[in-house]
């Protein structure tokens, strides 16, 4: 199981990958045009260069011919980088021609579990199912994660489930029960991670008592 930042911030994915807990770097032209650069390119090599795993990097076109297009240039960028191509059939038939030339595809935007087993069917290295955005209109998200482990472990495919779309903690424990392959989060759940207001009360407790005993630390 692994932990990947959901953004284009690099200030955020340094702080992540010091903390020793994220992997990986998942963005999308939403994320990269909050962050107002200039190039695309030059965005992707910086988080590419604080990243110790896998990037994955949006293509903006939708036909088949763009999409590939796009890919093998975004392959050039750096050597962890890996592709993200919607859940369409362009995407689909530009995913199956990128996995025979070794470039690895996120497929994303992923919203049942047809569109995630004919990914698999494709190539895809990572399917993206998107829970936040099942869960504005009403469906389960988690449960179509959960869904796509089990069909996906039955008959023993190699694409890893990264759920995406994380809004909340709580969805991140859900994942992890359904056995996410990879969690993808804004840096703001991770933080969110970390605490604990019994943790907070705890640390003031020891750092009270021990000023209390007028010792000195060495």
């Amino acid at each position: 199981m692994r932990i990947f930042l959901d953004t284009a911030n690099v200030e955020e994915i340094a702080s992540g990958v010091k903390m020793g807990v994220v992997s990986g770097v998942t963005t999308n032209p939403s994320l990269v045009s909050k962050e107002g650069c200039t190039s695309y390119k030059e965005l992707v090599q910086k988080i590419c260069k604080v990243t110790p795993g896998d990037v994955s990097v949006e293509v903006i076109e939708e036909d088949t011919r763009g999409m590939l297009t796009q890919a093998r240039q975004i392959a050039r960028w750096a050597d962890n980088v890996v592709v993200k191509v919607p859940s369409t059939a362009a995407g689909l038939e530009a995913t199956s021609n990128l996995k025979q030339e070794g470039i690895r595809v996120n497929m994303t935007l992923c919203f049942s579990v047809n569109q995630a087993v004919l990914a698999a069917l494709a190539g895809a290295a990572y399917v993206s199912p998107f829970v936040g955005r099942l869960d504005d209109i009403g469906e389960d998200g988690m449960a179509l994660v959960g869904d796509i482990v089990d069909i996906f472990n039955n008959y023993a495919f190699e694409t890893r489930v990264l759920a995406a779309s994380i809004r909340h903690p709580q969805h991140v424990l859900q994942a992890l029960r359904y056995g996410a392959h990879v969690i993808t989060m804004p840096y703001k759940v991770l933080t969110q991670m970390t605490k604990h207001p019994l943790t907070d009360t705890g640390i003031e407790r020891f750092l009270s008592d021990w000023r209390s005993t007028g010792s000195a630390f060495s």
